[in-house]
């Protein structure tokens, strides 16, 4: 597992974070306080405080290089 922090501060980002982490097999869940949601859920998403930044757990054994380039516009 590999964690990382990410900013969702626009709806715009948000759509754009979903539709490409959806691309991959893996599991990924966004940590923001004791709240644990899918990060494949838009709905999760905007239930959490997107004014801060949020935990992102991916959960990929392999190919975590190329799932961090995906989300480097994220990324803080």
């Amino acid at each position: 597992m590999k964690t990382v922090q990410i900013s969702l501060n626009s709806i715009d980002k948000v759509k754009s974070f979903v539709n490409d982490i959806t691309k991959f097999d893996y599991d990924f869940d966004l940590v923001s306080g004791r709240y644990v949601i899918d990060a494949k859920s838009i709905m999760g998403i905007f239930s959490l405080d997107l004014s801060k930044p949020i935990d992102l757990n991916i959960y990929a054994e392999d190919n975590v290089e190329e799932v961090l380039n995906t989300l480097k516009p994220y990324m803080i």
